[in-house]
């Protein structure tokens, strides 16, 4: 890599003249963004060839080159916020995203075998990593952050807003479907005195959220969501699932919606906790998909309506997508200070790697090309209506 990250400044003038140079620096200007600039969010490119790969492979070639060296900027997430803010992501590589897109509509990539891969390929990486990155509670989704001052009061804010949204009561039973470490679970037990199942494909996760339950009603279970409860001899009071919807897909959204229905009793809520994209059909970010979260796809707003509406009555939708920019920008102030300890395990590449995810997400939601809902359904109408709690 040393070679590659090395070459003189007088290549520069030759490299002004090739066409994809001359391109890639007019788009990125009508972005506000300098090739060689002083400004936080301007490109330092260190490879000759770096434009030809963002070019050819859009999202994919710029992950890549980064993550290769090829390129640097002080404020990755301001650089891809205005990317985004400007389509330029609609202008190149487009190959790349209809064919992730196509993939995605011709195939199950979130079948009852491939579904383990998300479990093994990055939640299984390493609790020490998720420990250093996230809060104590090692609530891995985004916190809510109106009155909060910083990463831990955001997500005790998010999870006291879970529980007040489902009304949770002592002595109800808590289903959660995608349950992480338990931080939700270990939340209501504590703070609602409910009882809690979880359900996660993680080996890491179950593990250690079991050793962090100890004494109280929380249950982990290491199973599929479509291999649990499949006669409804279960039924629950309240359902929740956060930030798991985005490893469902659309091949199999009747299915996650039918399961969430026979697990709920007649009278119970479900809140669902996910991340959304503007339109439907819009392909899901192969540079993501292929390095960080595999199998995975963004459901939009019409999608959730349409394949929940035979099942439930939607009781209330809350979007706060920009307090997911807040809680990246803190994962990635932890991850940072925290990589002295981490870098003998897990490498410079990976280091580049999971820097560039937490703040090429971070842009789309400053963007807003992302957004943030929770979404809470009901089997029949909730009888006598439902309020929102005030926070």
């Amino acid at each position: 890599m040393a070679s590659d990250l090395t070459w003189d400044k007088s290549e520069t003038s030759i490299l002004q003249t090739d066409d994809n140079w001359r391109r890639a620096t007019e788009l990125l200007a009508t972005a506000d963004i300098q090739v060689g600039g002083s400004r936080p969010w301007d490109m330092r490119v260190h490879h000759h060839a770096t434009f030809d790969r963002i070019l050819t492979r859009g999202s994919l070639g710029l992950g890549e080159s980064y993550t290769d060296g090829w390129w640097d900027c002080d404020q990755v997430d301001e650089l891809i916020t205005r990317i985004l803010r400007a389509r330029l992501d609609e202008q190149v590589g487009r190959a790349g995203w209809l064919w992730a897109s196509l993939k995605a509509r011709l195939t199950n990539l979130q079948s009852p075998h491939r579904a383990w891969q998300v479990g093994e390929g990055h939640y299984d990486l390493g609790n020490d990593l998720y420990e250093a990155m996230l809060d104590p509670s090692m609530a891995y989704s985004c916190g809510y952050w109106p009155v909060a001052q910083n990463l831990a009061q955001a997500q005790e804010a998010k999870l006291d807003l879970i529980c007040q949204k489902l009304q949770l009561q002592p002595g109800m039973t808590l289903l959660d479907i995608g349950c992480g470490w338990g931080s939700l679970m270990l939340f209501a037990a504590r703070h609602y005195r409910v009882k809690c199942v979880g359900l996660t494909v993680s080996k890491e996760q179950a593990r250690l959220g079991a050793e962090k339950a100890q004494d109280l009603p929380v249950r982990f279970e290491l199973a599929d969501y479509r291999q649990f409860n499949p006669h409804g001899e279960q039924r629950f009071d309240r359902i929740a699932s956060v930030g798991m919807f985005e490893h469902v897909g659309h091949k199999n959204y009747p299915v996650y919606f039918d399961m969430v229905r026979r697990c709920l009793r007649d009278d119970g809520l479900f809140l669902l906790h996910t991340i959304g994209k503007n339109r439907a059909g819009a392909g899901i970010d192969p540079w993501i998909e292929k390095y960080i979260f595999p199998n995975g796809v963004l459901p939009s707003a019409s999608e959730i309506a349409y394949y929940s509406e035979d099942q439930f009555v939607m009781e209330d939708w809350h979007n706060f997508g920009e307090d997911y920019d807040k809680t990246l920008m803190a994962w990635h102030a932890r991850f940072e200070a925290a990589w002295p300890g981490l870098k003998a395990r897990y490498g410079e590449r990976f280091y580049r790697m999971w820097r560039y995810y937490l703040l090429c997400c971070a842009g789309t939601f400053r963007a807003r090309d992302n957004q943030l809902w929770q979404v809470v359904l009901s089997p029949g109408g909730k009888t006598g209506g439902y309020r929102r709690p005030l926070m």
